[in-house]
């Protein structure tokens, strides 16, 4: 068994000892430490023997074919030592001592045996590895013999960032394929599986060698046939596995792959330390090559350089004048192109040549090289010398064309103005020639004629001004040829064309003048003729433009009176057209005469006459336009006229229909909404009235339906108006609609007001005092009370719902129980509701009499008043109300409405509060302002009398109708109104029961006991806490 475990400097592969190991430091050591033992079950394990067998076979042959030879079997072909003694020698690169040649085993075995002390020697601890075991050719043995190898001469000088062996081959692998996507290297043995990671180390160092984005995850074995191919043609890596051996393991051996990889790891690190080699050398041949090519571009710049000025020296020595200015600005401009373009390269040249061929001298003398010697005539010195020389014959050249150039300009200068002036000259006369043969008065106008005239005049006092022009032409030409100038030719040429061409123009000038003259008269009188066509032409064609416009123009009428006003107004116009034929023949003849007179003198006109626009063309289109619209007017006007007299036959009809159902619906809505309003009889009776009134109404539903297909009538004849009658279809839809709403929601109101009157307890009476109250507030009559109706109405009631902090907030209470919806209305449902609320459980007048009569006994008197005095309750209605909590923290009574008589209230004894003034009913009010009461005191058994009087009157003959509702108290005995001086709110009736009840105690002798003290005030007062 080997014995990983390394001691005293020596490498130990077994479990019997652990210490530091040798030559590579600790972590060989260390990694050996870490290895597990060399399990035997495991080399009994088909699968992982058959690996290690082709790794280990394959990584020997490698080694072995530089002797020539290699291995078939590695537990028979190591045997005899032989070839176990040479693969050492190959992969230490050291001689062994002579191996036996003999066959017996004793040889074999001291062949193996010098193996195994050289393997000891190299620092390697065998542990249960003898020669024998190797002779009998123990496969276990021997492969662990050959991994012992693998670790110490493949693997064991392995160092990445100070780890060694198996740690940094690992490192090493992680470092080189992080980079790549699906590869995590965390071992040697499942990261290896699919063969990315063989191909990404392939990749790194060798791209051209892999395509790894066509590689895929899920075929390992396509990925590691491929890397192991070309590792095997292309690197030089035998081919150790088969793809199948390690996909069909669920974990591929270990040291296998670690073997496989460190195959990979010397492959590249070798390539790197022969390409650093390479490098160093490249790096001294490359110094030598650069200061080689400095010398061969200092002779090759220099060879151009004074090239450059032997080739430019003689230009610029060259002084043959030119003949015009033109050329000499050439050359000075390309001399300055020289200097501009052309020598400062050359400058830059010259600069770095002398820059060369210091850094080159430089260079060889610290290589300890002898200095460079430029070939004969190349030296810097030669080229300073010829740089001398160019730079003087520039300086010659350039002052020779300057003063050549100054000269020419002296020349040129007069040229220039002969050329000058014979340019304005020649600009002047072109297109003079064509002007004057030019025969455009034959189709010109009479004003252009006299234009042309104008123009011609103007034209010769130009031709007079510019005889001087002429003149000083010749002059100039005369003195360029005495001056001998170059191009005196084209000069005296160009002279003498100037002439002719004047002499020319003098004579067509006079021509032109006499045509003119003559062509004026014979245009003035055909203008006579086209202004006389013009003045005639124009109203006519006015007159059939509007007729035609009016023939083909749309007509809308509603009524049969328009269209008859419009078969008038055309037959009308046909009477015309005889006389508009006249005229419209003598204004053809009058332009007829204008062209016969041009025909005769051979007069071209323009075509159209200056003075209108109108041709006979357009006047015979227009009349043959005007011909063809007047029948096709008849025809339209006729079938107008028929279908209006339809129109006004289904007018009359609906008319007579609506004038009947319009005011026969309009009747019905007042008798309903005066049915609603005066309610006479019982609620029953009502309902039964109005049932049968809604079957009366729908009876009548087939007039509606004639009116309905009448109108259907008039909607396809599209008419929309009717004198006849001043109700639509809508208006009679709508009244209809309103009739039939009205109707059931008033019987649906009296149907509520029987369940209410019946849930409630309500008497007839009461209802109808309801209906009254409710109606005389109602003031549009919309069968609602709004907001400020229905405050005045609780005001007439007695309620304190005035516009202050505490009225208001009382208001809102009432409203939001009438109105919970808060539609800001009051139905009459909602108003009986709370009426019905506000009265539950009261007492009539007829039983409050009744109770006097029991407290008075026999003192009542015979015309039924108590102790001598008149009850109010028999002059007015009696009120009275249910105790409610008010704003005031008192109690209020809700006086609900009672049945009245007409009788007016006369004057009381006692003292009675003022009335407001109510819109409930407005007829009461004070006669006279009262006088404060004292408030009552609080530590008195009794309440103080009150000595201030009031008179209160109701007038005579006050009807349901005419005062709904008398007011009542809404404070009670809340304590006194803030708004009525400090008495209680307005309570015309409470009060006179008051003031009957004070007279009646007074009667019955028990004002002993100071109830005579009381009065109707007093009692009103609030009680005594």
């Amino acid at each position: 068994m080997v014995d990983y475990h390394a001691a005293n400097q020596s490498y130990q592969y077994g479990p019997s000892s652990g210490g530091n190991g040798a030559g590579g430091g600790g972590s060989m050591g260390d990694y050996m430490a870490q290895e597990d033992d060399w399990d035997r079950d495991l080399l009994l394990d088909p699968a992982w023997e058959k690996q290690q067998r082709k790794t280990f076979t394959a990584w020997c042959n490698s080694h072995l074919r530089k002797a020539g030879t290699q291995i078939e079997n590695i537990d028979e072909d190591f045997r005899d030592g032989l070839k176990l003694m040479l693969l050492l020698e190959v992969i230490s690169g050291e001689r062994l001592p002579k191996p036996e040649r003999g066959k017996m085993r004793v040889h074999k075995i001291n062949n193996v045996n010098k193996a195994l002390d050289f393997i000891a020697s190299k620092g390697v601890k065998l542990v249960s590895i003898g020669a024998e075991e190797i002779v009998d050719g123990n496969a276990k043995m021997t492969l662990g013999m050959i991994w012992t190898i693998i670790l110490r001469f493949a693997i064991q000088d392995i160092s990445v960032e100070e780890t060694s062996a198996k740690e940094g081959l690992l490192l090493w692998c992680q470092r080189k394929t992080a980079p790549y996507k699906n590869v995590n290297v965390q071992n040697f043995h499942i990261s290896w599986k699919d063969g990315l990671a063989f191909n990404a180390l392939i990749h790194r160092h060798r791209p051209e060698l892999i395509e790894y984005d066509k590689l895929r995850k899920d075929d390992p074995v396509t990925n590691l046939n491929n890397a192991f191919e070309v590792a095997e043609k292309y690197l030089d890596i035998p081919k150790m596995l088969d793809a199948e051996d390690i996909v069909g393991t669920l974990r591929p051996d270990e040291k296998a792959i670690m073997t496989y990889v460190s195959c990979f790891y010397h492959a590249f690190s070798g390539a790197q330390k022969a390409e650093t080699a390479a490098n160093r050398i490249c790096k001294v041949l490359a110094v030598n090559q650069e200061n080689e090519h400095l010398m061969e571009d200092y002779e090759r710049l220099a060879s151009d350089l004074l090239e450059w000025i032997r080739r430019t020296i003689p230009w610029l020595e060259d002084r043959v004048p030119q003949k015009t200015i033109q050329e000499m600005q050439q050359k000075l401009e390309d001399f300055r192109d020289y200097r501009r373009v052309h020598k400062p390269p050359k400058v830059q040249e010259k600069c770095q040549l002398e820059i060369n061929f210091n850094t080159l001298q430089t260079k060889l003398r610290l290589s300890n090289r002898p200095a460079f010697m430029p070939s004969e005539g190349r030296m810097v010195s030669d080229i300073n010398n010829g740089w001398q020389h160019l730079e003087q014959a520039e300086k010659g050249y350039e002052e020779w064309l300057l003063n050549e150039i100054r000269r020419l300009e002296r020349l040129d200068h007069l040229a220039e103005k002969f050329r000058q002036k014979a340019s304005i000259h020649e600009a002047w006369t072109d297109g003079k020639e064509a002007m004057l043969k030019h025969r455009d008065y034959e189709t010109a106008t009479l004003s252009d004629i006299k234009a042309l005239i104008r123009k011609h005049e103007a034209f010769e006092s130009d031709l007079a001004a510019h005889q001087d022009r002429v003149e000083q032409i010749a002059a100039i030409a005369q003195e360029l040829n005495e001056l001998d100038y170059y191009d005196s030719h084209n000069v005296n040429t160009r002279c003498q064309k100037i002439c002719d061409q004047w002499d020319a123009l003098g004579s067509l000038t006079h021509s032109r003048r006499e045509a003119l003259e003559k062509t004026e008269k014979q245009l003035e009188t055909i203008d006579q003729l086209h202004l006389e066509y013009a003045k005639r032409a124009a109203p006519f064609n006015n007159w059939m433009e509007s007729a035609m416009e009016d023939l083909q123009d749309m007509f809308i009428v509603h009524t049969i009176e328009e269209i008859e006003g419009l078969i008038s107004a055309h037959d009308q116009f046909k009477s015309t057209l005889p006389d508009a034929d006249r005229e419209r023949e003598a204004i053809l003849a009058i332009h007829k005469e204008a062209q016969r007179i041009a025909e005769s003198n051979h007069i071209k006109l323009s075509g159209s006459n200056p003075y209108t626009t109108v041709t006979p063309q357009i006047i015979n289109s227009k009349w043959e336009k005007v011909q063809q619209l007047v029948p096709k007017r008849d025809h339209a006007l006729l079938e107008e006229q028929s279908k209006q007299q339809s129109n006004e036959h289904l007018r009359r009809q609906f008319a007579s229909q609506a004038n009947v159902v319009g005011p026969w619906i309009q009747t019905k809505m007042e008798e309903i909404g005066r049915i609603s309003i005066e309610m006479n009889g019982t609620l029953e009776d009502q309902l039964s009235h109005l049932k049968r009134y809604e079957r009366s109404i729908v009876e009548y539903k087939p007039n509606l339906d004639l009116l309905e297909q009448q109108h259907q009538l008039i909607q396809e004849a599209l008419i929309f108006d009717n004198k006849h009658t001043n109700y639509t279809m809508e208006h009679v839809r709508v009244g209809w609609e309103q009739l039939l709403t009205t109707i059931a929601r008033t019987i649906n109101e009296v149907e509520n007001q029987i369940l209410t009157r019946d849930a409630k307890g309500i008497s007839q009476e009461q209802m109808q005092e309801f209906r009254a109250s409710f109606n005389h507030f109602d003031k549009d009559h919309g069968g609602a009370l709004g907001p400020e109706e229905f405050k005045a109405c609780l005001i007439s009631l007695g309620y304190d719902v005035e516009n202050d902090r505490q009225g208001d907030a009382e208001f809102n209470r009432i409203m939001s129980v009438v109105d919970p919806n808060h539609s800001g209305l009051v139905t009459f449902q909602a108003f009986i509701d709370f009426m019905s609320r506000e009265t539950t459980d009261t007492d009539t007048a007829d039983q409050v009499i009744a109770s006097f009569k029991v407290l008075a006994g026999d003192k009542v008197s015979r015309n039924g008043n108590l102790g001598g005095t008149r009850v109010p309750g028999r002059e007015a209605p009696l009120q009275p109300g249910r105790g409610r909590a008010s704003a005031g923290g008192g109690v209020a009574h809700n006086p609900p409405p009672a049945p009245r008589t007409s009788s007016r209230l006369r004057s009381c004894g006692e003292s009675c509060p003022p009335t407001r003034q109510s819109t409930a009913s407005p007829a009461w009010r004070p006669t006279r302002a009262p006088t404060p009461c004292p408030a009552p005191s609080t530590t008195s058994p009794s309440p103080q009398p009150c000595t201030a009087r009031a008179t209160c009157e109701a007038p005579a003959g006050d009807s349901p109708t005419e005062r709904p509702l008398l007011t009542a108290s809404r404070r009670g005995w809340g304590g006194p109104s803030p708004r009525s001086g400090g008495l209680p709110g307005p309570v015309p009736l409470t009060l006179y029961l008051c003031k009957a009840l004070c007279q009646f105690f007074r009667g019955v002798g028990w004002a002993g006991r100071g109830w005579g003290r009381l009065s109707p005030l007093s009692l009103l007062a609030p009680p005594p806490a």
